[in-house]
């Protein structure tokens, strides 16, 4: 099939799927994302093919979903012509249905047949660390940078893996400020398996990658399956599920307006700017203009 927003390459028994918008940090437009699920399920269908290997063309795995007016087109091949959303079932009617949403598109991933090896360079924030998380595999460049700032001024996380795969301390660091952990913290941390200089990734991910698919299409498929039982067994499923509720209520705060106010009235850079200003990283290192500025919905004082 042909793609705009992904490349498709195969190699022996490796199938690798690149995000392919470098231009915007393979920020994750409707398009994106529905191409992408595309291009994992034609892997699937491929019996010559064992194993997968995601990855971002360009600077960075992902920036995160695209929050541009243009995120949705007419035009979108991959997406539902209904709801403009990479298709899961159902149209997702309703203004606060996107955490669902994310959720039941990433379980693609989750039940495909074979394993997904997720190359990580770069930014990887926000949807990105979703996208990569429910992967079965996390190779990352040392210097990577994994973080989740919409917190900080946005909603609570759209997927909440943060308790799954981190442990309790950092979790919640990591759900409540949105800082920035480098890809060999993330090693440390046990997210990613392993944390390798940035010129060394491809070659590893390569042997890695061939490595495991010398094993048969269908044991890899037993082995992923089983593992997956147990962790729906504790309860991913629901926990998953019953987190996109809390991101729902979380839209609907106070505070919220601030940030919607600022996305219309000055333009999304500078909105990502104001949000990230008082923690002096990802777009607060532009400017110097927010390092200071109030919490949004208090109160001033008289």
């Amino acid at each position: 099939m042909a793609y705009q927003d992904v490349l498709y390459e195969t190699d022996g028994r490796v199938a690798t799927i690149s995000l392919n918008r470098p231009q915007a940090l393979n920020a994750l437009s409707n398009n994106l994302r529905g191409e992408l699920m595309e291009a994992m399920r034609d892997a699937e269908a491929d019996d010559e093919i064992g194993v997968i290997i995601l990855r971002g063309e360009g600077r960075a795995f992902s920036a995160g979903y695209d929050l541009t007016p243009n995120r949705s087109a007419e035009s979108d091949e991959y997406v539902d012509r209904r709801s403009k959303l990479p298709v899961t079932g159902t149209t997702h009617p309703g203004a606060t249905q996107w955490a669902r949403h994310v959720v039941m598109t990433n379980w693609t991933i989750w039940e495909l047949a074979k394993p997904v090896i997720c190359k990580i360079h770069g930014y990887c924030l926000a949807g990105g660390t979703e996208l990569a998380s429910v992967c079965d595999f996390r190779i990352v460049a040392e210097d990577a940078q994994i973080g989740y700032p919409p917190v900080r001024a946005m909603t609570t996380m759209d997927m909440m893996w943060a308790p799954w795969f981190l442990p309790p301390a950092k979790a919640r660091e990591f759900a409540y400020i949105g800082n920035s952990f480098s890809g060999a913290e993330m090693e440390r941390l046990g997210w990613a398996n392993y944390a390798m200089p940035a010129d060394e990734l491809d070659d590893f991910i390569k042997d890695f990658a061939f490595r495991m698919a010398h094993i048969d299409n269908e044991m890899l498929m037993y082995s992923k399956r089983a593992v997956n039982r147990q962790y729906e067994t504790m309860g991913i499923r629901e926990a998953l599920h019953s987190g996109t509720e809390i991101q729902a209520l979380s839209a609907q705060r106070a505070a919220s307006a601030e940030w919607g106010r600022r996305v219309r009235d000055e333009g999304l850079k500078a909105a990502l700017e104001w949000r990230d200003g008082p923690f002096r990283d990802f777009r607060g290192a532009y400017s110097e203009k927010h390092a200071n500025r109030e919490v949004a919905g208090m109160k001033k004082s008289k």
